[in-house]
């Protein structure tokens, strides 16, 4: 099987555009055909081509719906096609569709969401998966709602903590260009034939560069730029940047407990779905999205595998918080896994938000710091000779 892009013409003459699932274009062609739709034009995905997973708000949004419909007592497939109607958006709608037209014909709820070409993730899939086979689709849809909500909540979270560093590097660049462009080179001339310091010479130098050669400045910028972005994609130095993340001093512990908080939401989720500890395992180290971390992962499994507690095999991760691992003891000792994994992700949700917030009062004053430090060298360097020359002029 192969995922087309494909266009197609209904019979009321609207062209429609999506992705399917089929051997060939002639099987391609003949499931649009029993849609009532008229292939235009096709091509096949290649299967490295990178997919757009669904943002988590909009993923927790329609679980949201189809659970409370499905817990009413409405029929999954009228709940889908109230959704369809509903959306107001015109690629989440058509997504929706495929999705509705597919229960039409026969899929389960799990393989339509499989067949939508990568849009909605894996744990979604198999938690769904789960849930058919134990009859309680409503409770896992209105599970995994919480579970996008809770990732949604922490990404906004994270990003929030970022923006106001963010802000503050764009002014401190804006306010170096202004210093070096136009403050320092009017100073050129009243120092000139005078015998200046160091520091000042060398801010002299830089003003120079920037204003004769900032064009080469703004390339070498943007190259950097660009190699750094290459960089980070090789597997080697991505891993070991992402080691980093979670052993430097400081703010290592705080993303360690950010990380901790996803892996054990999506654990939590996936085993209350009734999803096999070892499906659980390998769903759930994709969303901590650090490949340090991920990669400690095949061992686990092996150790889970052979008979090893959960809590002894998560113990050897280097990168999540050890109250993990304790926390899983406990739950395996009293015999309550599931409710003792829900717990911990609760508490790490807490931890993870406190740990973001701890993040931001340590960044901040940091760039505050950068900023007054910069600033502080150009002035020292203009005022040291100023009060030189005053000093000679006087005397």
């Amino acid at each position: 099987m192969a995922t087309f892009r494909y266009s197609a013409m209904t019979l009321a003459s609207k062209k429609v555009s999506g992705k399917m699932e089929a051997s060939d274009e002639v099987d391609l062609r003949r499931q649009l055909s029993e849609q009532q739709m008229y292939l235009l034009s096709c091509r096949a995905l290649n299967k490295q081509e990178k997919v757009k997973t669904m943002k988590p708000t909009y993923i927790a949004d329609l679980c949201r719906q189809l659970g409370t419909m499905l817990h009413s007592g409405i029929s999954l497939i009228t709940a889908v096609s109230i959704v369809v109607r509903r959306e107001e958006n015109a690629k989440r709608k058509d997504i929706y569709h495929q999705i509705y037209i597919k229960l039409q014909e026969g899929y389960q709820m799990s393989k339509a969401l499989e067949l939508s070409g990568g849009i909605f993730p894996p744990l979604m899939v198999n938690m769904v998966k789960a849930a058919e086979a134990s009859g309680n689709l409503d409770q896992t849809f209105l599970k995994l709602a919480d579970q996008y909500s809770h990732e949604n909540k922490l990404n906004k979270k994270v990003q929030s903590a970022m923006l106001y560093p963010l802000i503050l590097l764009v002014v401190t660049i804006i306010v170096m260009i202004v210093v070096f462009t136009i403050i320092l080179p009017k100073f050129f001339d009243v120092f000139n034939g005078y015998k200046i310091p160091l520091l000042t010479r060398i801010m002299f130098a830089i003003a120079k560069g920037f204003t004769n050669y900032w064009y080469w400045i703004v390339i070498g910028i943007l190259v950097i730029i660009a190699a750094c972005g290459l960089a980070v994609r090789v597997p080697k130095i991505k891993l070991k940047l992402d080691k980093f993340k979670v052993t430097v001093k400081g703010a290592g512990h705080l993303t360690r407990i950010i990380y901790t908080a996803r892996f054990a939401r999506s654990l939590a989720s996936l085993y209350s779905a009734g999803v096999s500890m070892l499906q659980c395992l390998r769903l759930a180290r994709k969303t901590v999205n650090n490949t340090y971390i991920d990669g400690q992962f095949d061992q686990v499994i092996a150790d889970v595998r052979a008979g090893v507690n959960l809590s002894a095999a998560m113990d050897k991760v280097d990168g999540f918080d050890p109250k993990l691992a304790s926390s899983i003891y406990i739950g395996e000792q009293a015999g309550r896994l599931d409710t003792m994994l829900n717990n911990i992700a609760d508490d790490f949700d807490f931890e993870a938000e406190i740990a973001t917030d701890q993040l931001i009062t340590i960044i901040q004053p940091a760039m505050i710091i950068l900023l007054g430090f910069l600033i502080g060298t150009v002035i020292l360097s203009v005022m040291t000779p100023l009060y030189s020359l005053y000093s000679s002029i006087g005397g």
